[in-house]
């Protein structure tokens, strides 16, 4: 009997794997989801959507993927690690250039990077990180990617490029609207940078979970007025406001 309770014990968990970016939001969204359903408790996984979704198909526990870009979630797809029929787009974002909040550097475009002055640029590992991704795109559209990405300082995440330029230790860095806003005394906006591909986030089901029931629900909360209320609160837009 008693490995039964233990096991029962961890019945009411739903692991969710989410963008770094999404770390705020979720967390709030999170806990709202908890309080609407006594006896579940929610797991929240952060971290560049790519690596997430390795860590699931190489058997992480996880009951839902939300990624911070389409191409993840493509793969996630392709490898069967989610039900694709679950799918969705839940939310929008935008790509902004940041400074630190000290700094004199006032670009008027992507090609003011290419500035001698401008030494250390962050942004996310495009191998592996959605706003790397979306910020290779933006700078090859551009015309600048070659002379930029020689200055790259590579992050893991978006938090880490943020992080890079709150502490000074770059002179620019990309990161999504949202993870700017968490630092307004630390990071100033400098550009909102168009996108080649809009900034849209899909969530889905994890392929096998236990709890599908439960992934499903949570999935259709963050859906919900109340849960696009949450996301807006940390300045993310409707899935539709691309």
């Amino acid at each position: 009997m008693a490995f039964v309770l233990c096991a029962s014990a961890h019945a009411d968990e739903l692991v969710v794997s989410a963008a770094a970016s999404l770390t705020n939001a979720f967390k709030t969204i999170g806990t709202a989801y908890e309080q609407e359903h006594p006896g579940t408790k929610v797991l929240l996984n952060f971290g560049a959507s790519d690596v997430l979704m390795q860590q699931i198909a190489k058997g992480a526990p996880a009951d839902v993927f939300a990624s911070a870009d389409q191409k993840a979630m493509d793969k996630a797809v392709a490898e069967k690690v989610v039900d694709a029929a679950t799918r969705q787009d839940f939310a929008a974002n935008a790509l902004v250039l940041i400074v630190p909040a000290d700094s004199h550097f006032s670009p008027a475009s992507l090609n003011d990077l290419t500035s001698a002055d401008i030494k250390r640029i962050a942004y996310g590992d495009p191998a592996s990180v959605p706003v790397g991704r979306y910020t290779q795109g933006a700078l090859q559209a551009a015309g600048v990617w070659a002379t930029v990405s020689a200055k790259g300082v590579l992050a893991a995440n978006v938090r880490q490029s943020l992080d890079y330029v709150s502490r000074g230790e770059v002179d620019a860095g990309f990161v999504f609207a949202t993870d700017a806003a968490i630092m307004p005394d630390r990071v100033r906006v400098a550009l909102t940078v168009p996108t080649p591909t809009p900034v849209s986030y899909p969530v889905a089901v994890v392929e096998g979970t236990r709890h599908a029931a439960d992934a499903k629900a949570f999935i259709q909360y963050v859906l919900s007025p109340a849960g696009q209320a949450m996301l807006a609160k940390y300045g993310f837009k409707p899935a539709s406001a691309h």
